[in-house]
């Protein structure tokens, strides 16, 4: 049955935003309900306003397939609208794109696909980009054909929750979407002139770049009247988060591997050299660290080699004093997943039947998932309260919306956050990473807050 739409007056803020603006960036926080409040305004701008027909929404892949349309049957004034799913087959994406509807959603990976099919007659009165940061790489394709479609996009509204989840750099592409880089500036490389200089080189044509001074208030100003933020701690009433490490200890033999493969970069098989461990470099070392703290390698086979059991006997500790609640385990590498599964016969992943709406009926006990699959538009806040990161993400996108699939608006408790971390290793890295990050990411938010009177 359909639910009353009430809106809290930060999503009428949100709606009036999309319905007064023709281009605009909504950098809403996790659980404050954008894609209701955008909905909302397509709705009044289809048949309050008569300002558009049809709209096209690009969203990740989980995101196309459920939420949208799971919004649309979830409110009673948005029954009404007809949405088409473009996803699929070729003939499956053609069908949908010869449906009468309101609203056509596809994932972003069709993006080359929708442009190049309606290059000069554009059907669109209005784009919507969902997670927009996935659109932060000036340099890849989804975002070299889509800035040569936007001269056709009338109206634009591009949401997230994490603009900036690396570092500044990450918001000229997302802005120039919005407006044709008349506030950042034409190209990345005239942005990155005119707002960070060069601190040290990495690679070949490689740099490390840093803000000059007062470039971050004069970049947050520029922006401030095509981009409005709000962040759940503002608006919302949520239960207490609570963010855990446990640290655990290598015995000297496998203190020994993990030293042995960070200076030498090798672990040679004495009885096969498809055995080896080896990493050509720093990068690929890096990962093989973050691997074998997780407790497994791949060899030059492409197999994995064990080399310790201390973050699963951890996750044992979790479960058991979880005392039967479902616990949501966020992997990092495919072997994780593999030793995860051998360990845990309850244990099931995001490819099981229906889990979605099993986990919120507290059917499921543990649900493995990868941080880039559940980082979006899964709401699993209904079955339970308790995460356990099994391998850390460098991504602050991932790692932030991952976490917010159950700490988000309708959580009723206390929300656990596991870290598993081993000790002295690339995990301390990773966590000091995601933490800086975050400061870069909040300072953002705060400097086009929403002020809502």
């Amino acid at each position: 049955m359909a639910i009353d739409f009430k809106p809290y007056d930060y999503q009428a803020y949100a709606i009036k935003k999309i319905i007064d603006n023709p281009k605009y960036g909504l950098f809403l926080d996790m659980g404050l309900g954008k894609t209701v409040s955008t909905l909302t305004a397509i709705e009044q701008l289809k048949y309050d306003y008569l300002e558009v027909d049809k709209v096209l929404v690009i969203a990740p892949k989980r995101v196309a397939e459920d939420t949208w349309a799971q919004e649309v049957e979830k409110w009673s004034h948005l029954t009404h609208l007809e949405v088409s799913l473009v996803l699929g087959t070729p003939k499956q994406r053609e069908q949908a794109l010869e449906r009468d509807a309101d609203i056509y959603v596809t994932n972003k990976e069709n993006t080359k696909y929708i442009c190049e099919k309606y290059r000069k007659d554009w059907p669109f009165d209005m784009l919507v980009i969902d997670e927009l940061s996935t659109f932060k790489n000036s340099k890849s394709q989804r975002f070299k054909i889509l800035k040569k479609q936007m001269p056709l996009v009338s109206r634009f509204v591009g949401l997230t929750g994490t603009p900036s989840p690396n570092n500044l750099m990450d918001i000229w592409a997302q802005v120039y979407l919005i407006d044709a880089g008349e506030r950042l500036g034409k190209t990345k490389t005239k942005f990155r002139q005119d707002y960070f200089y060069p601190t040290h080189q990495l690679s070949d044509n490689v740099f490390n770049w840093e803000l000059k001074d007062g470039a971050k208030d004069e970049i947050y100003n520029k922006i401030s009247d095509i981009t409005v933020s709000m962040e759940s701690k503002d608006y919302l009433k949520m239960p207490e988060r609570v963010n855990t490490v446990h640290e655990v200890k290598l015995s000297k033999k496998e203190r020994e591997l993990y030293n042995q493969l960070k200076y030498d970069m090798v672990i040679e098989d004495d009885t096969d050299d498809n055995k080896d461990i080896v990493a050509l470099s720093s990068a690929t070392l890096n990962q093989k660290l973050l691997q074998m703290s997780n407790g497994a390698v791949y060899t030059a086979d492409g197999t994995y080699k064990p080399i310790h059991d201390r973050k699963l006997e951890k996750l044992d500790e979790i479960i058991e004093e979880a005392q039967g609640k479902p616990v949501l385990v966020f992997y990092n590498f495919k072997h994780d997943k593999e030793r995860l599964l051998e360990r845990y016969e309850q244990a099931e992943t995001l490819d099981s039947e229906d889990y979605m709406k099993r986990w919120n009926n507290g059917d499921i006990q543990l649900l493995l998932a990868h941080p880039a699959s559940a980082g979006h538009g899964l709401n699993l806040q209904y079955g339970g309260s308790i995460v356990a990161w099994f391998g850390l993400t460098w991504n602050l996108e991932y790692y932030e919306q991952a976490n917010a699939r159950l700490y988000r608006q309708g959580q009723k408790d206390t929300t656990v956050i596991h870290h598993i971390m081993t000790e002295i290793t690339v995990d301390q890295d990773v966590y000091r990473g995601l933490k800086n990050k975050k400061l870069g990411q909040s300072e953002l938010m705060q400097a086009v807050r929403a002020h809502i009177e």
